[in-house]
């Protein structure tokens, strides 16, 4: 498929002009960002794992009803999305203490909390991303109360489903982000999951070692990334053993086995 108009660059993605009214095409960069862009870098073949990540998660939660932006995987680094009207918050689900929660609430990261937790950030990188309520997201009408309820429930959904399938293969769940957009049907929207769940947005563990499966290896410059991302692969079944990462295509590589 040919690529159209770009329409938004972001930090982690390009969004292109689709094929139809109300598609998006999205492709995943090997850029990798933190601390809000302050420090920048590249993990070579991130995209292409984190497409594959991405896809394989969102079409697991389309089929327990959880409804998403993602169409299909169009090749090694884009997927087919519907385009939605981003709702200006990030939501990050946390069930572990680590991160910016440990550090503001002095807790010692690794801490398992007593109940899930979800905090609401503005999408504002030139303020920072900073933490906002349900009162503040009222007020400013980001969001409407029955939006909030239907972000809330699918969110603590998407957190069960998640903990199950990562834990399976031995990978704790510490915390993650997620976006969500409206798709409008005349005067009336409906809010479906956005964005992307990989690596890049979710902090995972290795459930024997506590090794960091996530950009937690580049934001505290601990190396060995694209290991990292590959490990959470192929742990998902996506990229089967002798598979390096040169060679990601992997259609290519099943129909090469005659799979």
């Amino acid at each position: 498929m040919s690529r159209r108009r770009q329409i938004y660059e972001g930090k982690a993605k390009i969004l292109y002009e689709g094929p139809e009214p109300g598609t998006l095409i999205q492709y995943f960069k090997d850029d990798a960002t933190a601390f809000n862009a302050q420090k920048k870098g590249t993990i070579s073949g991130k995209g292409v794992l984190n497409n594959r990540i991405s896809e394989h998660i969102f079409t697991l939660l389309a089929n327990i009803g959880v409804p998403t932006h993602f169409i299909k995987r169009l090749n090694m680094r884009e997927q087919l999305i519907r385009q939605v009207e981003i709702i200006p918050l990030e939501v990050i689900v946390r069930n572990v203490a680590a991160g910016g929660l440990a550090t503001r609430l002095g807790l010692e990261e690794g801490l398992q909390l007593p109940r899930t937790l979800i905090e609401y950030t503005l999408k504002d990188d030139a303020l920072g991303d900073p933490m906002v309520s349900e009162e503040h997201i009222a007020c400013f009408g980001w969001a409407s109360q029955e939006e909030m309820h239907d972000i809330a429930d699918m969110a603590i959904r998407v957190n069960d489903f998640m903990c199950g399938m990562f834990a399976a293969i031995g990978i704790r769940l510490v915390d993650f982000k997620l976006e969500f957009g409206r798709i409008w049907d005349g005067d009336f929207a409906r809010v479906i999951l956005a964005d992307e769940i990989s690596p890049d947005n979710c902090r995972l563990w290795d459930m024997t070692t506590n090794e960091k499966l996530d950009k937690d290896r580049f934001r505290r410059d601990l190396g060995g990334e694209v290991e990292a991302y590959q490990e959470v692969a192929r742990r998902l079944g996506l990229m089967p053993e002798g598979v390096d990462n040169d060679v990601l295509d992997l259609d290519s590589h099943r129909k090469k086995r005659g799979k």
